[in-house]
């Protein structure tokens, strides 16, 4: 998709819990110079227990607060090899010597930490943005955190206006206190728009959707997101905030917008017709090109 457009940046989602920052240094460095500096990366820490066995020779993934910690210093890795390895003029391109690079201009970065020993050098020289654009996607308090520190972009998912608008307040209020502008951060807030040519076609093609929700898959996909199993649950028995080792924002930001939502609090039912039909904030209306 790259090489077919000219204009379009893209953002890779890449979990810091199953990848070696050197190697993906290295790639992310390389996409960029073939996109002429249009990639991005969402970073994530991961929260599939079943994706930490099969991809870390069967033992489960670190708890939550500990995979940021690993983040971090893995954020520090690449920073160092993409911005510290090369100078930006050490590749000299000089036909009439035969040297490509001088050598004496790229240097290793020798990081030894808790959780990673990389010596480097960089192996690619500095692409046209050196770090890719920074994105997240966690709201838990790690997560905003993590955000506030390193986040050009963020993606918030939440249940109501006022879920978005307190994790965003509280992601710029780090960032000013970290000596970042705040309003430079971009936000992408998940909402799920169905189109008609009238209210009564938009409203239909919403109830055409929900019907296609399965009860079962509804509750499956929470306790993956969640790391919540709702079996033991009684249908209209009230969800309850529980610790996890999964997406903790997700849960949280559930349980704020409980007040609002179904009579005052999340059910076994209600949260299995909830994702059943709209697991984001949706909306039916008019599309654009019927109004005038």
């Amino acid at each position: 998709m790259a090489a077919a457009t000219e204009s379009i940046g893209f953002g890779c989602t890449i979990s810091t819990s199953y990848e070696q920052p050197y190697h993906l240094a290295r790639r992310l460095s390389t996409v960029d110079h073939l996109t002429n500096g249009r990639v991005g990366w969402n970073v994530v820490t991961g929260y599939l227990n079943s994706a930490a066995r099969n991809l870390t020779n069967g033992q489960d993934q670190p708890e939550h607060d500990e995979r940021y910690a690993i983040c971090e210093e893995y954020m520090s890795v690449v920073y160092k090899l993409w911005n510290s390895s090369w100078r930006s003029d050490a590749v000299q391109l000089n036909r009439s010597t035969g040297i490509y690079t001088d050598p004496a201009l790229v240097r290793e970065i020798n990081h030894k930490g808790k959780y990673f020993t990389v010596p480097g050098p960089h192996i690619c020289q500095p692409s046209p943005q050196r770090t890719p654009v920074i994105m997240q996607a966690g709201t838990s308090t790690a997560g905003r955190a993590f955000a506030a520190k390193h986040a050009e972009a963020i993606f918030v998912s939440t249940h109501s206006p006022a879920g978005v608008k307190g994790s965003i307040a509280d992601v710029r209020a780090q960032m000013a206190a970290q000596g970042r502008d705040p309003t430079s951060l971009k936000v992408l807030a998940k909402f799920c728009p169905i189109l008609g040519r009238t209210q009564e076609e938009a409203d239909a093609k919403y109830r055409d959707l929900a019907q296609y929700g399965d009860y079962e898959g509804a509750l499956a996909l929470f306790g993956g997101w969640t790391g919540v199993d709702m079996a033991p649950y009684g249908e209209d028995e009230e969800l309850k905030y529980v610790k996890s080792n999964a997406i903790q924002g997700y849960i949280r930001n559930l349980i704020k917008s409980a007040p609002d939502l179904n009579g005052g609090k999340w059910t076994k039912k209600t949260l299995a017709q909830h994702i059943m039909g709209r697991s984001n904030p949706c909306c039916c209306g008019l599309s654009f090109s019927s109004i005038g």
